[in-house]
């Protein structure tokens, strides 16, 4: 626990990974831990290890929120456990605080208006992703050994993508995710708690601690105990693999999708079958796409503005420059639409479900590019965005992200890390599997990792940076 906290003191600073710390009740749990391991009791996957939530939905009891830096929730206090947390605390881990999210994770950047940007640790300055990017940019740079992320939209793979780690969003119905009063409202898009890497077994590991059968979600599946470190090191001759480099929609910078083939064509390494994927979804643009996940998630976003209206804080009337522009606008937006266009949007799932399942009738995984380009610089007005990709304009919030499919249909997916832009920015994998095929794309990463490590870039290029 030392050593985790004197790195926060020396490195979080410069990136702003963590943004509410409390070493002197955390160096207490460690303190406890160790008089509980001293007299042979240790129990739990993770004792002893330090971990932090993400400062969005209510996680750790006791402790305050502000939902992703909104200076007018600040004193908000957690009630509840997120599975995350919850999962970590039944294992033994230590949580040390909270990390940086976007308000309302509405957003494939990490910034807010209370707390500022988060920047990966390979490009100071330059952002970490979003929304759970304050999570990646802290195991990234060795704050911490895991944190917690969550995904509605890509919010674990995209931040793992910028920050060179590994981000694993789980298959529905395998972790729980139900929150009340409305126990359907991360269905819409489907939204997932995971965990923030640097190894493919600690994110196999996380997941066998959080995959339970939970009566009370409406998608959960009981499939009993399963260890997903069993698909570690399974071969993967044989296996069929679809690559492509924007799903026959996206702009995305030729660098970074000349990055990703190289590395998807490893897989021949280990006996795979690496094929080129025309994946298109011809009747939509990518605008659409992305335009069509801003609605569904202002749906939820919505009703919490709308809960704090009635706790006495309107954001929109009263507090508007504690949230982004694109915030308020999506959010008015969602009290305009109508069921025609809950309907129209669910049909684009639809589609899009239809593409992804006529894939993996040819194919066992499909591989892309996580996000279309390399961190934009962070905006000191606090409002980092992603306006455009190869001169041409894409939805700012998640357009410029291969990551929400997954999110609409609720297919497993797992980021690497790729390589490296020639700006020194890193470059993440996308690696899909069939649904309930978590075991499968576990083991894909596994032998990534074992064809191209990535150990070393951590202190290669971490270790050393500007402090």
């Amino acid at each position: 626990m030392d050593h985790f906290i004197n790195r926060i003191e020396k490195r979080n600073a410069s990136i702003n990974a963590l943004v509410d710390v409390d070493f002197e009740g955390a160096r207490a749990q460690a303190k406890e831990a160790e008089r509980t391991l001293m007299a042979g009791n240790a129990k739990g996957a993770f004792f002893g290890i330090p971990t932090a939530a993400k400062d969005f939905t209510p996680v750790l009891p006791g402790w305050k929120g502000t939902c992703g830096g909104i200076p007018a929730v600040k004193d908000t206090v957690d009630v509840c456990h997120s599975t995350y947390t919850k999962a970590m605390v039944d294992a033994g881990a230590l949580f040390v605080g909270k990390t940086n999210a976007p308000s309302l994770a509405f957003r494939g950047t990490c910034d807010n208006k209370l707390y500022g940007a988060t920047s990966t640790p390979f490009k100071v300055g330059y952002n970490s992703g979003g929304s759970s990017g304050g999570s990646a940019a802290a195991v990234a740079d060795g704050l911490l050994p895991i944190a917690e992320g969550t995904d509605g939209g890509g919010s674990i793979r995209i931040p793992a993508a910028w920050c060179g780690i590994v981000g694993y969003k789980p298959s529905l119905g395998l972790v729980s995710n139900s929150p009340r009063p409305d126990g359907f409202g991360t269905s819409h898009p489907f939204c997932f708690d995971g965990a923030q890497t640097r190894t493919i077994e600690d994110a196999a590991r996380a997941l066998t601690e959080m995959a339970y059968y939970d009566p009370r979600d409406p998608f959960s599946i009981d499939w009993g105990k399963i260890d997903f470190t069993e698909a570690l090191g399974a071969p993967i001759e044989g296996k069929r693999i679809a690559f492509t480099p924007d799903f026959g929609l996206y702009e995305v910078d030729p660098e970074v999708a000349a990055i990703v083939e190289r590395a998807a064509k490893r897989f021949e390494e280990a006996g795979a079958i690496v094929n080129r994927l025309d994946f298109s979804l011809k009747s939509r643009t990518h605008i659409e796409l992305a335009e069509a996940w801003c609605q569904m998630v202002s749906i939820v976003n919505s009703e919490s503005i709308l809960a704090w209206k009635d706790q006495g804080i309107d954001l929109i009337k009263d507090y508007p420059e504690d949230i982004s522009p694109e915030l308020i606008y999506w959010t008015l937006d969602s009290y305009r639409r109508s069921y025609r266009d809950l309907i129209r949007n669910d049909t684009i799932r639809t589609e899009v479900f239809d593409a992804m399942q006529n894939a993996f009738e040819k194919f066992d995984f499909i591989v892309s590019p996580t996000n279309a380009c390399n961190p934009p610089a962070n905006d000191p007005n606090r409002n980092t965005l992603v306006r455009e990709v190869n001169g041409k304009p894409v939805e700012p919030l998640i357009g410029w992200c291969l990551t929400y499919f997954c999110n609409f249909t609720g297919h497993p997916a797992i980021s690497v890390p790729a390589g490296f832009a020639k700006d020194g920015s890193p470059v993440g994998m996308q690696i899909i599997g069939q649904r309930y095929n978590d075991k499968g794309v576990l083991s894909m990463g596994s032998a990534f990792e074992e064809i191209q490590p990535w150990a070393h870039i951590y202190d290669e290029r971490v270790e050393n940076r500007k402090l």
